[in-house]
């Protein structure tokens, strides 16, 4: 079998929907190995079974590089399964022993499979710059927040605003909108009365601001991403209709000459 037919195969619905069902099965066993019921009845077909998964995520990624050659290197998706499969790998025993709970992230692979998944993940990946600048902005946000909170509230609540650390964490608290409320807010009010005048125009600058403009800039890049999937798809069936349209015309070329 040639490369272009290694290649070919690879790609095939039952070579792709095949590793897909063994992923889910691989993370079905991952999840009854955290069960000692089970692992005492079961344990030793159990890593069996996982053992077998394994080797047929190493064979398919062998057949790949094969097939692809140098190619199989420059592409992310490929470095990313490397990386999956290869932390699995290694033993889990010594010290390394640790490295054992790292083998759930083999489940990640059915990103890399289907293709609306590994969309998402690449508009994530496009949004990064963006998202760093909104970061910046909301740790200029937090800083300022943060100073204020402790020269304000901290010599009447040193738990929540004792520290300039301790502030910036009540603050995150208070941004996720858990128990801020009655939880924080409320009992800071009874002390100063005009709390409120603090704390709601964070809320609103962090938790409907900021936020949601990180999530406009990932939903943006998400429709980048798959407009240029589409694009993609268009100039290559365009440029398959060219090829045959040519054909097509020389065809009629050598029959008029004849």
């Amino acid at each position: 079998m040639t490369r272009a037919q290694l290649q070919t195969y690879l790609e095939t619905p039952l070579v792709r929907y095949g590793i897909i069902a063994v992923i889910l099965f691989n993370a079905v066993l991952l999840g009854l190995e955290t069960i000692p019921a089970v692992m005492d009845v079961a344990g030793p077909l159990i890593f069996a079974l996982d053992a077998a998964c394994l080797a047929i995520f190493v064979a398919e990624l062998s057949a790949k590089l094969i097939a692809q050659g140098s190619r199989f290197w420059r592409d992310g998706w490929n470095l990313f399964d490397s990386v999956i499969v290869g932390v699995a790998l290694i033993p889990g025993s010594g010290a390394f022993s640790v490295l054992r709970a790292l083998r759930v992230l083999r489940i990640l692979r059915i990103v890399s499979v289907f293709p609306r998944l590994r969309r998402v993940v690449e508009g994530l990946v496009t949004a990064l710059p963006g998202m760093g600048s909104v970061f910046v902005l909301m740790g200029i946000i937090f800083y300022i927040g943060a100073v204020m909170a402790t020269t304000l509230f901290g010599p009447s609540f040193p738990d929540w605003f004792g520290s300039l650390p301790r502030s910036g964490y009540t603050l995150f608290q208070i941004m996720t909108l858990e128990s801020w409320s009655m939880g924080i807010v409320r009992p800071v009010m009874d002390v100063y009365p005009y709390a409120w005048a603090f704390f709601l125009p964070f809320i609103l600058m962090t938790t409907f601001a900021v936020v949601n403009l990180l999530v406009g800039l990932v939903v943006n890049s998400m429709q980048d991403a798959h407009a240029e999937e589409t694009n993609a798809a268009t100039d290559a069936y365009r440029d398959e209709v060219l090829v045959k349209l040519a054909a097509i015309e020389a065809r009629m070329d050598r029959a008029d000459k004849r």
